[in-house]
Order: structure tokens, then C-alpha cells, then sequence
């Protein structure tokens, strides 16, 4: 039987987001975390395993992995090898259809779909909720990016309570649908960060302590505002999240300052655009570049004036789970 599996999956945008790990080995969020999948963005992942070979080969891109990036691929490979119970040698390959280590989720969708095909080459073929917890040794955020659109990772202390699910999302009373009807103009504002180091000294800030004791109500507000299909409540939670989020990572030990100029003018630009009646909102993750959400209807005239800012843009909209593909899809 072959022994070789490829996947696609989306990265996520953060709408409520998790900071910091109760354990950096399982990668075990403090709390739940809710996220948006991006597409078309995408990683393609090729896993083979190899009986014969005597070591892992990883390569992202074309370019081979080394130092703490191969060591995050090992400990997902080791995990399924561990599940399928043998030790053979994977040969990896992956490519991104964007930018990585700029603030788009990269890690998300890359460990997403390296869980997706390491499982199904080693012949597990488990339930998304099962690879999620796969993913979440790679990356707390691709547990997510698994389970695809709109999706909760839950915390927890083992594999059964920390694992990711879809949300259920409805219509919303001016018609809106976020599964159909939300746009994402991606502003780059292109700037090399460290998301892992963040997140290693996240309780060692003072803002800590409040943003756990505040997160709890914007999970259930987010939660409530995809059930009623509210764009402005989903969009201004996740807005409001990504203030909450820089304050606690700006107040750690390293005072992580992600956003440049760029970044300001993008959110003045949107501030702008709201005051007019225009329905758009910012959200950021770690990193410098801007998500913009807003409706189909508005895509143009959004995307327009945040490209008058100078960065470079994109729309996207939602992304589905991560996916098996065909043989002839595969980098190898």
C-alpha cells in the first residue's frame, strides 16, 4: 500500500485569540479560542513515509527546514508515528500560496495540512476533530484550521477536551451570511516576527491576568453574534480582541511591538470608512499585517482605500476545512 498522503488547508484569522500555553510540549491554550479560515490562501503538503530511508527530510517552499522549525514537524510526525505504531522516515514537502511569518496564520494551515496528510499516509484516516489534536502539537491555531470556516478550539488538559469543532453560524437579520457574504481585505505590511517566543512569555505580563478574566465574555459574544449571523458583533469583537491581544504582548518581558506606520494607517483608513456608514472592521493576529473585514458589497470600495495607504492587498473570504487531495495533486 502506498504510504503517501497530500492535503490542503486555509490558514485562520483570529477572532478571539488565544495568548500563552498551560504546556508548551502539547501546546495548551490558557482558554477557547475562535478563528476564520482565509481563502483561496493555502498550504499544499506532501507526507511520505519511507520504510527504507534512514532520516526525515522536510522542505517548505523549496527550501529545506532546519532548527526550531523542523523540530515543531518531528513532533507532529512523531505523534502519528506514535498513533500508527512504526518509526519509518517521512519524506515532507509543502508549499504556501502566500506570505509565511508575516502575521497570515502561516503556521495554522502549514501544520493543518501536514496532520491531515501524515495521518492518512500512515493509514489512521481519523475525524477532523481527532486531527486537530494532531495539528495543535504543531500549532494551537491549526487545530482550527483542521476544522475549518468558522472554528472553536477548546481548552482543556488532554486530547479529548482540547480539540477544535465548527461553529454553527446563521443568518443575520439584514441578510448577512458569514459563511458566504464576509470579504477579507488582507493588507501586507510585510515584517518577520517570532509568534512562538510571544506566547512563551505571555503570563509574565501584567495585562495577562485582565485579559484572561476578559476573554471569557468574548467567547460567548462571539459565539452568540455567529449564531445571529451579527457582522457588526463578530467583527467588532474580533476587533476589540486584537487591542486586548497587542496590549498584553506589548506589556511582556520583550515589549513585542508588531505593528509598523502601515499598520496605524491601515486602521485610521478604516476608522474612516466606518464613520461614512461603511461596514468594516480590523482585526490583527501577532504580526504587522491587517485583517479588513467587511460585506461583498463593500469588497471594492474597501479595498480601494486601504490600498491608498500604500501596503499591498488581497481579498479573501471564508476557507473550508482542511482537505485530502488527489495523487496527481502531489508535490512528489
Amino acid at each position: 500500500m502506498s504510504m503517501k498522503a497530500t492535503a490542503k488547508a486555509h490558514p485562520i484569522q483570529g477572532l478571539v485569540k488565544y495568548h500563552g500555553m498551560r504546556d508548551e510540549e502539547l501546546r495548551l491554550p490558557y482558554h477557547d479560542s475562535i478563528s476564520v479560515c482565509t481563502a483561496p490562501s493555502n498550504t499544499t503538503t506532501t507526507v511520505e513515509f519511507l520504510p527504507d530511508a534512514e532520516e526525515d527530510t522536510y522542505a517548505i517552499d523549496g527550501e529545506a527546514v532546519e532548527g526550531r522549525g523542523a523540530e515543531r514537524i518531528e513532533h507532529v510526525l512523531d505523534y502519528v508515528r506514535e498513533l500508527a505504531e512504526f518509526d519509518y522516515r517521512v519524506r515532507f514537502e509543502s508549499e504556501n500560496s502566500f506570505p509565511s511569518n508575516v502575521g497570515f496564520g502561516s503556521s495554522s494551515s502549514g501544520f493543518a495540512a501536514l496532520a491531515m496528510a501524515a495521518q492518512e499516509a500512515a493509514g489512521l484516516a481519523l475525524d477532523r476533530p481527532t486531527v486537530s489534536t494532531i495539528a495543535r502539537r504543531g500549532s494551537s491555531s491549526a487545530a482550527r484550521a483542521v476544522t475549518g470556516a468558522y472554528s472553536d478550539l477548546s481548552a482543556g488538559l488532554n486530547d479529548q477536551d482540547c480539540r477544535s469543532h465548527r461553529l454553527d453560524t446563521g443568518l443575520g437579520q439584514d441578510g448577512f451570511d458569514p459563511e458566504t457574504d464576509l470579504r477579507i481585505v488582507a493588507a501586507l505590511v510585510p515584517a518577520y516576527k517570532e509568534t512562538e517566543e510571544a506566547h512563551k512569555e505571555a503570563e509574565q505580563s501584567h495585562m495577562f491576568d485582565a485579559r484572561l478574566s476578559h476573554v471569557h465574555d468574548q467567547l460567548v459574544e462571539m459565539r452568540d453574534a455567529l449564531r445571529e449571523g451579527d457582522f457588526h458583533r463578530i467583527f467588532g469583537t474580533a476587533e476589540h480582541d486584537s487591542l486586548s491581544l497587542t496590549a498584553a504582548t506589548m506589556t511582556g518581558p520583550s515589549g513585542w511591538v508588531y505593528w509598523k506606520p502601515e499598520t496605524i494607517a491601515v486602521f485610521h483608513a478604516v476608522r474612516e470608512l466606518r464613520e461614512t456608514g461603511v461596514p468594516v472592521y480590523f482585526s490583527t493576529d501577532t504580526g504587522a499585517s491587517v485583517y479588513v473585514n467587511t460585506t461583498v458589497e463593500y469588497a471594492d470600495i474597501v479595498e480601494e482605500k486601504v490600498a491608498e495607504t500604500g501596503v499591498e492587498t488581497e481579498v479573501w473570504e471564508v476557507g473550508g476545512p482542511a482537505q485530502l487531495l488527489a495523487e496527481s495533486d502531489a508535490l512528489f
